[in-house]
This record gives C-alpha cells, structure tokens and sequence, in this order.
C-alpha cells in the first residue's frame, strides 16, 4: 500500500479510567482519514508510545488496522531505545498485518551515527515492512545527520525519514542524495510548506487531527503550481501549530479533541492536561479555526 503525503500522527483514546479505549480509537482513525489523511501513524510520540505496554500496542495495531482496511496505511511505531525489542515488536507488527514501521532515533542512550545506522540496518534487515525513519532532536537529544540517512537509504525497505530537526540545509542534503523513491515527510508541522519547497514528500501531522483538509488542500495547491494559495494557507495555520505545542505534544492535541467532542480523554502520567492558563490560550486560537474533523453529536 502506497503510505501517502499526509498522515496523522494518531493519538491513543484513553478512558475515564485511563485504559486504552479501543473503540474510540477506531472512530477516530477512520474520522482522520474522512478529514483529509492518507493514512495514520499509531504508537509513535503523538500516540504516548513510551506508556503503552506491548499487550496495547499490539492490540492497538489489530483494531486500527480492522477498522481501517484498506482505505488508508497504518504505519507502527515499534522503534525504541533497544534494537532487540523494536525488532520484535517490528515482527509482531508484521504478522498483525501493517503497512510498515515507524523507527525513532533511539532515546536516552546516545548512540553513535555508526550505532544509529546499525540499529536501524539490524530492523529493516529483520522484516519486509516499509521503514520509515524517525529523527527527533529535540525528544531523544540525538540527531542523526545526512550522511547516516544517505547510508540507510540504500537498504531497499527503508522507504524514507520522518524529519524533525529543523534544519532545512540538512533535509536537502537528505532529498538530494537520496534515491527518488526515499521520501522525506516533515515531522514539524511548521516546516510542511518550506520542506515541500526543497522536494519533501509530505508531512507526519499533528495538526491534521483537527485542519486535515486544510494541510492537505495545501499540499495539493502547492503540487499543482498554486504556491500563493499554498502560502496562504500555511500562514493561516502557523498559530494553531503553535497552539498545538505550548505544552508538551501530546497534551494540547487531546485537549483540542476534547474540546470540538472526540473524546480521547487524558495523557498517561508523566504527562498531564494544559493547565488554566494554557488551556485558556489553545481554546481561543482554536475558535479561530474552521474544524476539518468530523465528529458525531
């Protein structure tokens, strides 16, 4: 399956209890891709990853990708600080039938770029599922440089790089010396117009839960030679983006679904909701915004 310009970067629905609510998960994936996404990422940051147990990823997997079939891919996040473990929950991953990985930087252990290739070479020599890379500076306090993504992507099915950092000059080096079929999506919403500029693919979203149509009616004028309108748009956007990580992403996002009805509940601790103030500011940026997401009443 074809893994598409824009995906959500889904959040995980918890209950009053603070279970996984599986169902709503369910509802939500298939709200997401009537509002505009291609496809979905689950269990990655946005999804809280780092609380959920193995039991729940898995299932999470199972219902996401049931409910979904084939109108959209569902990609898993199953990288991790442990190669052996990702790799494992990389198999699971592939016998539950999704349409590939989500592999981050590992976190808190500092690998070398030589550590990181080899992490990530031991996974994607490990399945036959499309890899995507993940590079997120600024929450594992690593960045994996150009020059170690030119190397992966000579491995066939690493198929591109989630691009966090930031750093426009070291994505084009990526585009640049990439094959034509390695994608570089952006991992900032912010950077989705500039990255599309210099040959990005598309963009890993957060703010599709709640303007999907609008990003993707940007990407699509952009493609279509309509830079002005596309512009127009990303300006437009820029304030909620910004809403979305006044706390740590992702607080805001829930908050914001909360809100316009699709109950996704609280964050797991160590994360909590917005406090008073904050909570107060993302209302009234979210006032601002035509609600792309469909949502029952």
């Amino acid at each position: 399956m074809e893994i598409g310009r824009l995906l959500t970067a889904m959040v995980t629905p918890f209950d009053g209890e603070g279970q996984v609510d599986y169902e709503q998960a369910r509802r939500l994936a298939l709200a997401l891709l009537d509002s505009g996404s291609d496809g979905l990422v689950i269990s990655g940051t946005t999804g809280e990853s780092p609380t959920l147990t193995l039991k729940e990823k898995w299932r999470l997997f199972t219902e996401v990708k049931r409910a979904v079939g084939g109108r959209g891919a569902v990609i898993a996040g199953t990288g991790n600080y442990s190669t052996q473990e990702s790799i494992e929950l990389t198999h699971e991953a592939e016998r539950l039938g999704m349409d590939g990985v989500l592999l981050v930087v590992p976190y808190y252990n500092k690998p070398t770029q030589e550590g990181l290739f080899r992490h990530f070479e031991a996974i994607a020599r490990a399945t036959t599922l499309p890899c995507v890379l993940y590079n997120v500076p600024s929450r594992t306090s690593s960045n994996m440089t150009a020059d170690t993504v030119i190397r992966l992507s000579h491995i066939p099915n690493i198929v591109g790089v989630k691009e966090a950092s930031g750093d426009l000059a070291q994505s084009a080096r990526i585009i640049e010396h990439t094959r034509d079929d390695f994608y570089l999506w952006s991992g900032n919403d912010e950077d989705t117009l500039p990255l599309l500029a210099i040959g990005g693919y598309g963009i890993i979203s957060v703010a599709a839960h709640i303007v999907g149509a609008q990003i993707k009616e940007m990407i699509e004028a952009f493609l279509d030679g309509r830079s002005s309108q596309a512009a127009r748009i990303h300006r437009r956007l820029l304030p909620l983006v910004k809403a979305l990580f006044l706390v740590s992403n992702p607080s805001p996002v829930k908050y914001m679904l909360n809100q316009i009805g699709m109950t996704v509940g609280a964050p797991r601790l160590p994360l909590v909701e917005p406090d008073a103030a904050t909570a107060e500011a993302i209302r009234a940026e979210l006032a601002r915004h035509r609600i792309d997401l469909p949502v029952a009443v």
